[in-house]
């Protein structure tokens, strides 16, 4: 089995979707020290700490975009590998990858992630045909759930994790995008 594919450059309608430059530290920074953001991820990350510990190129790893606007981030959209770890069911049915996204909030409400994650979600099934996607998030995101349910994820099961209920969807590889 190959490693994750290099994260290529994706240039949808309205976003160009990257790997990370040192130019996107400060909105990196931006993106875990905001409670909005971070609401259902946890909570911020003190600002001091992530000026102390966030790499001077953040988030170089394959399968992490950048979502660009207009030549700022405005946001991320990663596929990671599902961790054994990870509360929550290991369901091989999902798939082994897991989409996850954070925008900041002025990006909110103009369809960026469902663009971006849309690209992203496309890039992988063509790359990776027949291997289905995962989706977690709270229930209590609704927002989360309603993208979810756009970018054609359906809920194969909730559990509690976190203190939260939890919604865990599947995406099948060849669900057309939006």
């Amino acid at each position: 089995m190959t490693g994750p594919a290099p994260t290529p450059r994706i240039r949808t309608e309205r976003l160009v979707l990257r790997t990370s430059e040192a130019r996107d530290r400060d909105a990196f920074i931006e993106l875990f020290a905001s409670p909005e953001v971070t609401a259902y991820t946890g909570g911020p990350q003190p600002r001091a700490d992530l000026e102390r510990t966030v790499a001077e190129i953040p988030g170089r790893r394959p399968r992490l975009f950048v979502a660009e606007r207009d030549g700022a981030m405005i946001g991320m959209v990663s596929l990671d590998q599902r961790d054994a770890e990870r509360h929550g069911p290991a369901r091989p049915d999902i798939g082994q990858v897991e989409l996850g996204y954070l925008f900041l909030p002025h990006a909110w409400g103009h369809g960026y992630a469902a663009e971006a994650c849309a690209a992203v979600l496309d890039w992988y099934a063509a790359t990776h045909p027949g291997e289905p996607v995962a989706l977690c998030t709270q229930i209590a995101n609704t927002r989360a759930l309603r993208l979810a349910t756009k970018l054609g994820f359906h809920e194969v099961e909730r559990f509690e994790a976190y203190g939260a209920a939890q919604w865990l969807g599947v995406r099948p590889s060849a669900t057309p995008s939006p």
